[in-house]
């Protein structure tokens, strides 16, 4: 399982609580098209955080790439509801920074391993 890891700080008149309501409608909704494995997002605790932490951590969990392009994707297909649902989670987002991370070790790389 692949996640897609985004640190988020919202816009100064955003309430967080909308945007976890906003972010639970879009992710479900990513589910349920199958688009993505699962997903969680968690908020900072008493302000503990080094830099380029945000506020809120969200984790996108894909089974592989190419179920990630699948959820970029989704947009692109021109439902309005789905346009609707991702707007307004994402219109109370000031800053993000992404990452993308994989198990480690995993399948692939123990049986290059095992070649050698």
């Amino acid at each position: 399982m692949n996640q897609y890891i985004c640190m988020i700080d919202l816009k100064p008149n955003a309430h967080p609580l909308a945007f976890a309501r906003a972010a639970e409608q879009w992710f479900n909704r990513l589910i349920a098209a199958g688009k993505i494995a699962g997903w969680s997002l968690q908020r900072r605790k008493l302000r503990l955080a080094g830099p380029g932490f945000g506020d809120f951590m969200l984790v996108v969990q894909v089974v592989d790439l190419s179920q990630l392009d699948l959820a970029f994707g989704h947009l692109a297909e021109g439902h309005h509801d789905v346009a609707r649902d991702y707007e307004q989670m994402h219109g109370m987002v000031e800053r993000v920074d992404v990452g993308l991370y994989r198990p480690y070790p995993d399948a692939v790389q123990v049986e290059r391993l095992a070649l050698i």
